[in-house]
């Protein structure tokens, strides 16, 4: 954890909102908690951040072990609501160190709903981030109209109906294509970048990074280390970054903390 503190210049609070879920591994039987949102908000606590997580759980096992885990590590949970019901579920399989995410069970968060409450709490923050399987992309136009800074991780849905809705309201974009040839990446981000965002990142496995401002491209590599398990990689360089800029470290700062915060996540299980 220490190679990944960052020397606050202030007090930095970051609301994550949208799913959580339970990761499952089928052949062990094993079970952390998980979901974009919830992995950001625990690894900003990490970094010595403070941290929000907005969502509902199940009253089932799952729920109670979401909601004692958030709170030991610190994260506000003032708005995570319980549902009557159970807790959303990713079966998960870990070959060779990769993850490889099996079916869903999307339980009590099909009904998750932002309230007014719920937005209000969101603009008391430095930033807001969800992702993708948020359920919050209709509601990004109400956080953006109270002028706070939205992150979203669109993960590898570059086309997907939900990423059309959210892109117009959100300030750093997030994607993940550990497949696609450098030129193609780079024309697909000037297309993004003209939709609205800041800055436009893509993560890329074990090639690094690359973001864009709309002026330059700037490219990070990745710090060696022992991979255990791939799951929440990509959330921790998220986390890394966001923090980063908010204490207002250069692109390329928050690229080097990104991959220095994934680097610690790759070295352990779930």
């Amino acid at each position: 954890y220490k190679k990944v503190e960052i020397k606050m210049n202030k007090k930095i609070y970051i609301a994550t909102v949208g799913d959580n879920c339970i990761d499952l591994y089928d052949n062990t039987g094993e079970f952390f908690p998980g979901g974009n949102p919830v992995n950001v908000a625990v690894y900003i606590k990490r970094m010595q951040g403070n941290s929000s997580y907005t969502g509902v759980v199940g009253t089932d096992k799952f729920g109670r072990f979401m909601v004692d885990s958030l709170s030991k590590k610190g994260v506000d949970i003032s708005h995570l609501k319980v549902l009557p019901g159970n807790t959303a579920v990713t079966h998960v399989e870990i070959k060779n160190g990769d993850r490889i995410l099996g079916d869903y069970d999307e339980g009590v968060m099909a009904d998750f709903k932002l309230s007014n409450k719920d937005i209000d709490f969101l603009c008391s923050h430095d930033l807001v981030v969800s992702g993708i399987w948020g359920m919050i992309e209709s509601d990004l136009y109400k956080l953006k109209a109270k002028n706070v800074p939205i992150a979203f991780d669109f993960a590898d849905k570059i086309n997907h109906q939900i990423s059309r809705i959210a892109l117009p309201w959100v300030d750093y974009a997030f994607f993940s294509d550990d497949f696609s040839k450098d030129e193609d990446i780079k024309n697909t981000m000037k297309n993004i970048k003209k939709i609205g965002p800041k800055i436009v990142i893509f993560t890329r496995g074990t090639k690094g990074s690359i973001a864009y401002d709309g002026n330059n491209f700037f490219e990070f590599g990745i710090f060696d280390c022992k991979v255990i398990d791939s799951m929440g990689a990509g959330d921790s360089y998220i986390a890394g970054f966001l923090m980063s800029l908010l204490n207002g470290e250069s692109i390329e700062g928050c690229m080097k903390n990104g991959a220095l915060s994934s680097s610690i996540t790759l070295g352990y299980k779930g």
